[in-house]
C-alpha cells in the first residue's frame, strides 16, 4: 500500500486503515494479533482505535500488542475521544476536561506516550467550538498526539473548528466520517470544506458496516453483527430495501470482475475523490485477507459510473447550484 498524505499535512496513512471496534470484545487478543500482522504485512499502517470501543477494552488489546509483538514505530496510531458508553447509555462530551481525561486514559491503556492522530469523536452541541479547539492544542503541544484532527463533524463545523485550529498555530490534519457505497452523505459538505482547508479524508466502515460484503443478501450469519447484541442496532440501518439494491448492483459487478463483494466496495471507497484512507474493522484473519487481496484493483470507469449513479446522495440548494 502506498502511503498517502492526509491533507496538506505532514501525516503519512495507509489508503486502508483497520479499525478496532470489535477488538476485546468479538475479537480475542489471538485473533486481533493475527489481524494487525497481517495487515502489516500487506504494507498497512493505519491503526484506527477509540477509547469508545468496548469500553475501552480495544485499546486495552492494542497496547498489549504494542508492547509484545509488534512495534510501536510500525503503526500509525489514530485514537478518538469524548463518547462514553455507561450503564445510562452514551454521554457525548467535547469539553476540554472530558477530552483531556479520556486522552490520558487511552495512553494508558494502550501503553504509549503519544498518538500519532487523535480526534474528537463528536460534537456535544453545548461546549463551545473554542474549548475544544483548545484541547486539540494542548495536546499536540504537549507531546500527547503528533497530530489531530475530528470525526463525525457537519461540514461546518468541520470548517469553522478547522479554521479556529489553523488561527490558534495548531491545523487539523484529518477529518473521519463515515463513508460507503451505503453512506455518501459527506460528498454534500464535509468533504469539499476538508478540501478546501488542507484536511484529508478518512471513511470509517467502508464495508458499510459489512452489509456491502453481501454476508446479509438471504440470512443473518449467526456469527455476524447482525445476530449481536450488542452490534445489531449497529448494522440494521442498512438492512433496508434500499441498501439490499445497492447490494445487488455491488454483487453484479463483482460477478463481473470475477472478485468479492467486498473488494468492489472497497476498490470504490479508497479510489472515492477526496479520500484518504478507508477503515474497515473485519473480525477475523481470512475476512481482513479477502479484502487485501483487492488492494490492486482498479475499477472500470463503466462500473464506477453505475455504481456512482445507483448511490448518488441527493444533492439539492445550496449544494447544487
Amino acid at each position: 500500500m502506498q502511503p498517502r498524505r492526509s491533507g496538506s499535512s505532514g501525516l503519512s496513512v495507509s489508503p486502508v486503515g483497520l479499525g478496532t471496534m470489535t477488538w476485546g470484545r468479538d475479537t480475542d487478543r489471538h485473533e486481533a494479533a493475527d489481524l494487525m500482522r497481517l495487515f502489516l504485512d500487506a504494507g498497512g499502517s493505519l491503526l484506527d482505535t477509540a477509547s469508545s470501543d468496548g469500553s475501552g477494552a480495544a485499546e486495552e488489546v492494542v497496547g498489549d500488542l504494542l508492547s509484545g509483538e509488534i512495534s510501536r514505530r510500525e503503526v500509525v496510531l489514530c485514537g478518538k475521544s469524548g463518547v462514553r458508553h455507561g450503564a445510562e447509555g452514551i454521554s457525548i462530551s467535547a469539553a476540554r476536561g472530558a477530552l483531556l481525561d479520556d486522552l490520558d486514559a487511552t495512553l494508558a491503556r494502550l501503553r504509549t506516550d503519544h498518538l500519532d492522530l487523535w480526534l474528537v469523536q463528536a460534537p456535544d452541541g453545548v461546549t463551545p467550538a473554542e474549548e475544544t479547539v483548545s484541547a486539540l492544542c494542548d495536546a499536540v503541544r504537549s507531546g500527547r498526539t503528533r497530530y489531530v484532527g475530528l470525526a463525525n463533524h457537519a461540514g461546518w463545523e468541520t470548517a469553522q473548528r478547522a479554521v479556529l485550529a489553523r488561527q490558534a498555530g495548531v491545523p487539523l490534519a484529518a477529518a473521519q466520517v463515515e463513508y460507503s457505497l451505503l453512506q455518501r452523505g459527506a460528498e454534500r459538505e464535509v468533504i469539499p470544506a476538508a478540501q478546501g482547508l488542507g484536511l484529508g479524508v478518512i471513511g470509517w466502515s467502508g464495508l458499510g458496516r459489512g452489509v456491502l460484503t453481501g454476508k446479509y443478501r438471504r440470512v443473518r450469519p449467526a456469527d455476524s453483527r447482525a445476530a449481536s447484541p450488542h452490534l445489531r442496532a449497529f448494522v440494521e440501518p442498512y438492512l433496508t430495501d434500499d441498501a439490499a439494491r445497492v447490494v445487488e448492483a455491488v454483487a453484479t459487478a463483482a460477478d463481473g470482475l470475477g472478485c468479492t463483494p467486498a473488494q468492489v466496495a472497497l476498490a470504490w471507497a479508497r479510489q472515492a475523490p477526496g479520500i484518504t484512507s478507508v477503515l474497515i474493522g473485519p473480525r477475523a484473519p481470512g475476512q481482513l485477507a479477502q479484502a487485501l487481496e483487492a488492494l490492486d484493483l482498479v475499477l472500470p470507469q463503466q462500473i464506477r459510473d453505475v455504481l456512482d449513479e445507483v448511490t448518488q446522495p441527493a444533492l439539492g440548494y445550496p449544494e447544487r447550484r
